[in-house]
């Protein structure tokens, strides 16, 4: 694929964010303005579940996506919260809802508590709503440790597995990406994959578009089964399609 294609196609699949903490209504708006290129809309915009009334409004009359994060970042074991913090998120509007697992939880053994989050979740976000479950994998680390979460979620009814907040040391790896795409590709299921934190430059949209199609396909990474979480990328993106040099973009 070459570079504008490439460039093109990765800013359709991309879920434009702004996680940050100083972030107001000033930059929900600059935020929904970024989403809509004049190379085509962003899959998505993922904000903080205050804001997902204001980007509603802003996005109206479009086909962008607005979603949210639940039990983030840290990954906490509060259920009832969660799932209030769900119930509002969808009753303001959002489409998506990336929840954050109790990954310290699953980390030591008490997966079945995890496993209770996400299916617990699951019933609270009706299709076609979808649910994307952040595994936090840069945190999990081990190997195996990332495969039975990811395999754990994608049983519990995962629209998507993810792989990280963008709030800790590590965030997306490659190598992460190639053990839950492996378990999307052996689970059967129509689950979506979502790298996220760390994606900056084209090469690294490039290479995890990659690996999706080392296991499903070179047509599979479309929006409903493929998303980028980032901001920084974008201008990377546009400044490919504008036939600039592309640097590296700040942020999530």
């Amino acid at each position: 694929m070459e570079q504008k294609q490439l460039a093109q196609k990765a800013i359709s699949l991309l879920d434009l964010t702004n996680l940050n903490d100083d972030c107001d209504d000033a930059a929900i708006e600059a935020l929904c303005q970024r989403a809509k290129t004049f190379y085509g809309n962003t899959a998505a915009v993922c904000v903080w579940p205050h804001f997902v009334k204001k980007a509603k409004e802003c996005l109206g009359g479009t086909t962008i996506k607005v979603a949210t994060v639940v039990n983030f970042p840290h990954g906490g074991e509060d259920l009832f919260a969660t799932l209030d913090e769900t119930a509002k998120a969808l009753e303001d509007g959002a489409d998506e809802i990336d929840l954050v697992i109790p990954y310290e939880a699953f980390k030591v053994g008490r997966r079945g508590f995890a496993e209770t989050m996400v299916l617990k979740v699951r019933e609270a976000v009706p299709a076609p709503a979808k649910l994307k479950t952040i595994l936090e994998t840069g945190e999990l680390q081990d190997a195996d440790i990332i495969r039975a979460a990811a395999d754990m979620a994608i049983e519990a009814g995962a629209d998507f597995i993810k792989t990280s907040t963008g709030k800790v040391k590590t965030n997306a790896t490659p190598e992460a990406a190639e053990i839950m795409m492996e378990a999307i590709a052996e689970s059967g299921k129509p689950v979506g994959f979502k790298p996220a934190g760390g994606v900056r430059t084209l090469e690294d949209a490039g290479t995890y578009l990659a690996i999706a199609a080392k296991y499903m396909g070179s047509d599979w990474a479309t929006p409903d089964h493929f998303r980028f979480g980032a901001s920084g990328v974008l201008d990377a993106l546009l400044a490919t399609m504008q036939g600039q040099t592309a640097k590296a973009g700040d942020g999530y």
